[in-house]
């Protein structure tokens, strides 16, 4: 997915917290993430990549499209992307694949009931409360039920004959005022349970009846004149008041529902579905349907409720929809909200199908857009090499000498994906002596683009060094030296197995062989070879025509031209009569000429 196609989706995206998936083009999921904001996370992904793993660039490149899902709080988004994870397992989450579950709260099935903090729910009778997806936050709430009742530690069986045959003693828990001494009955089962009943509620979110609790159990102990316990109560109710205005338990009002909602256009229909298992989001779903006729949302509704309910195994005993509905089921409760924790659910779903009507109306649009051939290779480029901006300027350098003689290099260029042949450049290298191709890779990239620079001309999206890691070095430096590493992409592309390099990266990356991307890179390195070898053959024709004709006194550059334009080659120059060179440069130079030649072909003789 490139950044145009981002930029695309952008104004579908919501800033609510939620869940987002990366799908591919045969739409398996890649990854699955959450976020307090869905918009500036998903932004996260196209902005500046200079810190970015390799990795989550490649995920990007090969994602196709991006599905989110609201949900009200930041806590639900991690609770549905760990479930999401363990049941889709995306290539490229790490997190979560390993089967962890969050932390709950369990009230022990025993007598004097242990409270304490578990990853694993077992069908023993016992009571969980969770899952909570903040384990310091499952401590504070411990940390609280601790402070306000005094409640067993230890692991003993405290049947009632094991406790009247006096086999426990009481421990420094209890000396410590942690517990009260089940264990020795210093405390009775009934007490101590109608605390269990008091955290129960607690847990549950029922604050009034705890709250009256403490208030009756501090009007007691004020009757009887302990003050000091009432005082200790007193304490205890400010600080589970505390608790309750920062806490976030849901209502208890849901436990496992279903919640549909339905949005429709002209030709399509599209139904959310939200599955709750004990007040937790688990899992979402939009199915999308085609409508044949004139259907009105009732039907639509009552069709798609079943066949998703079959779908994802669901087995709650209520469904939430926005309108009455016929359904296959004898003992289904189905509620329309109007207000409270179920309209808030409900009013989630149709936000959910609201984004995504409006998803699909955006991408509706955009395939209505052509797009060129040359647009498409682009775009695959600058997904290949995640750019930023869509690389409608390249430009691709190369050097060619004979062991340091007549080094010469040469600058193509393409502008949307073509080249443009009037913009070639071909440079004399000038200051490196000797075979030295990083040195005069160096020279050509800084005389160049100093010179695009001073001028104001536009500068390339993309530089093509063709050679590996030693060439992008050498024109890294120029770069470097003139400030533009922030705007121009530099790469390398080594013949072999045809590598790509990025400056300050040691690893390279590997296109396929078949892509449109790769080929046009190819094209560009080829024609600025052929461009460099074109160029240097000329400088060594001109050197061996000045060797040849323009040593002989007399003879100058405009003669020698007119010898070669008419003759072809020093060959057949050597060959003409006399007659055709006087025709040609008049008498005086034919003479000339037939003089040196008769003289050379002496001296060859002699030797």
């Amino acid at each position: 997915m490139t950044t145009e196609d981002y930029k695309k989706l952008l104004p579908t995206i919501p800033t609510d917290p939620g869940v987002y998936r990366f799908r591919d083009k045969d739409q398996v999921v890649l990854y699955v993430g959450k976020a307090k904001n869905i918009k500036k996370r998903i932004a996260s992904y196209f902005g500046e990549k200079k810190h970015q793993l390799r990795k989550t660039k490649t995920m990007v490149k090969k994602a196709a499209s991006i599905e989110f899902t609201i949900v009200d709080t930041e806590g639900d988004a991690l609770l549905l992307e760990s479930t999401l994870i363990k049941k889709l397992q995306p290539r490229y989450n790490v997190s979560l694949k390993d089967g962890k579950s969050y932390s709950y709260i369990v009230i022990k099935k025993e007598r004097f009931p242990r409270v304490f903090i578990t990853r694993s729910v077992f069908r023993d009778g016992s009571t969980y409360f969770g899952p909570y997806y903040s384990k310091k936050r499952v401590r504070i709430i411990l940390d609280i039920i601790k402070q306000l009742f005094p409640l067993r530690t230890c692991k003993f069986n405290l049947s009632e004959d094991n406790i009247a045959s006096g086999k426990f003693n009481v421990c420094l828990e209890y000396h410590i005022k942690n517990c009260l001494g089940g264990c020795v009955g210093k405390e009775s089962e009934e007490d101590y349970n109608a605390k269990i009943l008091q955290i129960k509620n607690m847990l549950k979110g029922n604050f009034a009846s705890v709250k009256a609790h403490f208030k009756a159990q501090m009007k007691l102990h004020a009757e009887n004149l302990e003050f000091e316990k009432a005082q200790e109560l007193k304490i205890k109710l400010s600080a589970f008041e505390d608790y309750q205005g920062k806490s976030t338990v849901v209502s208890t009002v849901i436990k496992d529902v279903d919640v549909f909602s339905i949005g429709t256009d002209e030709t399509s229909a599209y139904v959310n579905y939200i599955k709750v298992v004990n007040g937790a989001i688990i899992n979402t779903f939009t199915m999308e349907m085609v409508k044949n006729l004139n259907e009105e949302e009732y039907d639509l509704l009552s069709f798609s409720i079943p066949e998703l309910r079959d779908r994802f195994k669901s087995t709650a005993p209520e469904i939430i929809c926005p309108m009455e509905v016929q359904l296959p089921y004898d003992d289904m409760t189905i509620t329309v909200p109007q207000r409270g924790d179920k309209k808030k659910l409900l009013d989630l779903s149709e936000k959910n199908v609201w984004y995504y009507l409006m998803q699909k109306k955006k991408d509706a649009i955009n395939k209505i857009k052509k797009v060129t051939p040359a647009e498409r290779i682009l775009k695959t480029l600058q997904s290949d090499l995640q750019m930023k901006e869509l690389p409608m300027h390249i430009e691709c350098f190369d050097n060619s000498n004979i062991q340091g003689h007549f080094p010469v290099a040469s600058c193509v260029v393409f502008k949307n994906a073509k080249p443009s042949k009037k913009d070639y450049r071909k440079f004399n290298i000038k200051t490196v002596v000797g075979p030295d191709d990083f040195a005069s890779m160096t020279e050509v990239v800084h005389r160049r683009y100093r010179r695009l620079r001073d001028e104001g001309d536009p500068l390339p999206q993309l530089v093509i060094i063709d050679g590996g890691k030693g060439q992008l070095s050498a024109a890294m430096k120029s770069i470097k030296t003139l400030g533009l590493e922030n705007e121009i992409l530099v790469i390398g592309i080594a013949k072999r197995l045809e590598e790509i390099f990025f400056a300050e990266d040691p690893i390279p990356i590997y296109i396929d062989k078949k892509s449109e991307s790769l080929k046009l890179m190819q094209h560009l390195r080829n024609e600025a070879h052929r461009f460099a070898i074109t160029f240097h053959r000329n400088q060594r024709s001109k050197d061996f025509t000045k060797s040849e004709l323009q040593n002989i006194p007399g003879i100058g550059i405009k003669t020698t031209e007119k010898l070669l334009t008419r003759f072809g080659s020093v060959k057949k120059v050597r060959q003409a009569t006399f007659a055709e060179l006087s025709i040609e440069v008049g008498h005086s130079s034919a003479m000339k000429l037939v003089t040196y030649f008769e003289e050379e072909e002496k001296r060859a003789a002699s030797d």
